[in-house]
């Protein structure tokens, strides 16, 4: 016997919402292992730089290591996203473009696990090539390892574009459910990949106080999914309450 397309819709949007907080709180634990700590590592190093943060073999093997971890945990976290919009796509199609979005995304970080594989093999040629200075890291990465660059860069981007699909799943999410603290969480995450650019612009454009600007990255990277989490545990109550 069918269920009643009430009872349906309410069930896919429990168990889109239940997924969602699932890959909030894999996307917590991968922003502290990929963003927050090695960010914290290559401000002590240049900064403050002394004992362990030192430009050493054994700290690109510690944050090679950390990346790795943090790649694999927001692998995961864009894959229980993808089945979170994939769940409230059922019942409304504009979630379509949010779980194509984290498929790609997923995608990029699977290159990226590919880079972090390779600087984990090449620390001691990486290191005597960059002469002590962590900005130098990238150049020489397509110098001595061009696939490791290639990947890293085709990586980042892939991955961007899924980190924009976790925008707009949760501000459709926010939409739909009435919840605050899901439309504030996809803010936080807009900001995040607006930062995450800024080196990239650099480039072609000054931007002042670009290293302050970086540093905000790790406070929206963690801000983003607490909130998306606490939004997809509150929705949830709410939901088996009706």
């Amino acid at each position: 016997m069918a269920q009643p397309a009430a009872t349906q819709t309410q069930v896919l949007d429990q168990k889109g919402v239940g997924r969602l907080g699932i890959a909030a709180g894999l996307g917590f634990a991968g922003a502290l292992c990929a963003i927050v700590i090695p960010l914290a590592f290559l401000f002590l190093v240049a900064e403050h730089p002394g004992g362990y943060f030192t430009f050493s073999s054994t700290l690109v093997q510690s944050t090679s290591i950390l990346v790795l971890v943090g790649a694999l945990l927001l692998l995961l976290s864009l894959f229980f996203y993808r089945r979170s919009f994939s769940a409230l796509r059922k019942v409304d199609r504009r979630f379509v473009a949010a779980s194509v979005l984290c498929i790609i995304g997923s995608l990029g970080f699977l290159l990226l696990l590919v880079t972090a594989a390779i600087v984990i093999g090449n620390s001691a040629s990486l290191l005597a090539c960059a002469h002590g200075k962590p900005t130098h890291a990238l150049s020489c990465l397509e110098s001595g390892q061009p696939f490791g660059a290639i990947t890293g860069t085709i990586g980042f981007v892939l991955g961007w574009l899924g980190g924009l699909g976790i925008v707009l799943g949760l501000f459709l999410a926010g939409g739909r459910f009435h919840a605050g603290t899901l439309s504030g969480a996809a803010v936080f995450y807009t900001l995040l990949l607006l930062i995450l650019l800024a080196p990239f612009l650099g480039l072609l454009v000054t931007i002042p106080d670009l290293g302050y600007l970086i540093l905000l990255a790790p406070i929206f990277a963690i801000l983003a999914p607490a909130l998306a989490l606490a939004g997809s545990n509150r929705t949830r109550t709410a939901l088996g309450a009706t």
